[in-house]
């Protein structure tokens, strides 16, 4: 009882140490406050950023793998220019694949263009159109406000309907009820079946800006454009009980080999996609982001370390007297080693607190669709960070302070 209360006296006269000293106290903190603000800043932005990019990567479907013609992540191993001998995948394949698969979920084909001119009356713009087949809603998010989604007899004989975004009714048809109305796509005229909800921009789009997107009939998309190079990407979900979808994996693997007449000894001229794989690659790169926070910050809570430290030294020399009168009326050791410490605790604890207030405020500007949020992770790290460096800066001028012989310290004066 008698150490804890010894304990809180010292805490004591370190705070009032501090109030006594302000000017001092507000200069030595400066440098723990820029520091921490640094780190802490970076820190919340890259997690914002991944949690915006990687929200927006979940459109592309959960437990999904893609047959395309191009890897989500390169291999450096590969010769790029065998990626350009791989043939695109065909509808054909995709219906194959349907027929065939047994651990599939849904399966859909998809193929879009972007630049597509859109139409009504004298109403325009220029808008993504994607072709998709049924069960592409079984795979992807499609958030419908107002009106339907495709029935499996439209998709199958390609009718000129049109599933839209919020974008593009805006534009097309201001402040007025869109689905039934008819637009023209590249010309042609289609049915307006339903309107997506509003979903916005982020920093990485799937297949462009959700809101600018006009989604039709594969059947019908085809016969638009294209004729020439008819190519689609193919989406497979798998089954809940499909550990890593590996099963699955394999049996696409296996079909579209023998479709393709690949030997045993040939590598695959296909890739089958994860996107995993791409929420891995983009985790990387948070990862140096995240340590260039850290390279940056540590200069300069560094400085604001060495800071304390001076200040730190300075106080206990104008102390001396004060120590040595303490240690003659019977202050132990621990009593004068905690005032100094914890003085360098607060200080730099201060200094955090202001840095992550600053990082606070920062989550209030507004950046498009960006939401800053500080986490308590981060709180947490900063605190975490001020008390170490706190710890460190004071420990040598505190310990220089306790082992003071109260004879010399009460001449000092």
């Amino acid at each position: 009882m008698r150490f804890l209360r010894q304990v809180l006296e010292s805490f004591r006269f370190a705070w009032q140490a501090l109030r006594s000293n302000l000017l001092r106290t507000t200069l030595s903190l400066l440098g723990v406050t820029v520091g921490i603000f640094a780190i802490i800043a970076v820190f919340t932005l890259v997690d914002s950023l991944e949690r915006n990019i990687k929200d927006r990567l979940n459109v592309i479907g959960d437990r999904t793998l893609y047959v395309q013609k191009w890897p989500f992540v390169f291999d450096p191993s590969f010769p790029w220019w065998r990626y350009f001998q791989r043939p695109e995948p065909t509808y054909a394949e995709y219906r194959m694949l349907a027929d065939r698969l047994e651990n599939a979920e849904a399966i859909t084909a998809m193929s879009g263009k972007g630049n597509v001119t859109v139409k009504n009356q004298n109403n325009l713009m220029k808008a993504r159109v994607f072709g998709v087949t049924y069960a592409y809603n079984a795979i992807m998010e499609v958030p419908i406000e107002q009106g339907r989604y495709f029935q499996p007899q439209e998709m199958e004989a390609g009718r000129n309907v049109v599933v839209i975004g919020a974008d593009v009714a805006d534009n097309l048809f201001p402040n007025q009820y869109a689905v039934g109305k008819t637009m023209k796509i590249s010309g042609l005229n289609f049915v307006i079946i339903g309107v997506q909800e509003r979903q916005g921009t982020g920093l990485i789009d799937i297949n462009g800006p959700p809101d600018e997107r006009c989604i039709i009939p594969y059947p019908t998309f085809a016969k638009l454009f294209q004729s020439i190079r008819p190519g689609v990407a193919i989406a497979v979900k798998g089954r809940a009980d499909d550990e890593g979808l590996m099963e699955l994996e394999s049996e696409i693997r296996g079909i579209l080999r023998a479709r393709r007449s690949l030997k045993p000894v040939q590598e695959d001229n296909f890739s089958i996609n994860r996107p995993e794989a791409l929420m891995a690659a983009i985790g990387s790169i948070f990862s140096v982001l995240t340590l260039a926070g850290w390279v940056i910050g540590s200069f300069s809570i560094l400085v604001g370390g060495f800071g304390i430290a001076n200040i730190m030294f300075v106080s206990v020399k104008e102390r001396t007297n004060i120590i040595g009168i303490q240690k003659s009326l019977g202050a132990k050791n621990y009593f004068i080693l905690f005032q100094f410490l914890f003085e360098a605790i607060l200080l730099s604890l201060v200094g955090g607190l202001v840095g992550i207030f600053l990082v606070y405020l920062l989550s209030f500007m507004q950046l498009g669709t960006l939401v800053i949020r500080l986490s308590i992770g981060n709180i947490m790290l900063g605190l975490g960070v001020s008390s170490i460096i706190g710890v460190i800066s004071g420990i040598v001028p505190a310990l220089s302070a306790a082992r003071m012989d109260p004879v010399t310290a009460i001449r000092s004066k």
